[in-house]
């Protein structure tokens, strides 16, 4: 009798498997990443214990707003200016999460064993109303510098 109604409900029983599949891919997903998703409010604490941020971003992007004392850099750039600190703990984080994702993962696969990714970018950091820094114009640096 089951048989006959999984036969009669397949595509049902189809996007059961697939919602139970991504039910457990939630919970033990960040094992098979490599790398840790962090909340705004984790990431927080993670940077304040000494973790290096980064922001990849493009310019343009990084220049409406940054996190903490965050330095802007390509994906490709991370890899090489990081190469001999692979046992430092590093934070990236974008704009929506999906490209330091990529970055991260990148990271481990080169190696580097601490490796932190802001879950939901810089929107996520907005939206637990959490602030941002912004970058110092020309005319104020040459001010400090007087």
């Amino acid at each position: 009798m089951f048989v006959e109604f999984m036969k009669q409900e397949f595509l049902l029983f189809i996007a059961l498997a697939i919602i139970v599949l991504m039910l457990l891919y939630s919970y033990v997903g960040d094992r098979f990443l490599g790398y840790t998703q962090l909340s705004p409010e984790e990431a927080t604490r993670v940077y304040n214990k000494g973790a290096q941020l980064f922001d990849v971003r493009t310019e343009a992007e990084y220049k409406t707003g940054f996190i903490g004392d965050a330095r802007n850099m390509t994906e490709s750039d991370l890899l090489a200016k990081l190469a001999n600190q692979k046992d430092q703990e590093i934070l990236v984080y974008c704009q929506s999460g999906a490209r330091s994702a990529r970055a991260a993962s990148n990271l481990v696969k080169n190696g580097f064993t601490k490796v932190y990714n802001l879950r939901g970018g810089i929107l996520a950091w907005k939206m637990a109303g959490l602030p941002l820094n912004q970058p110092e114009s020309r005319k104020a640096a040459r001010r400090k510098a007087k």
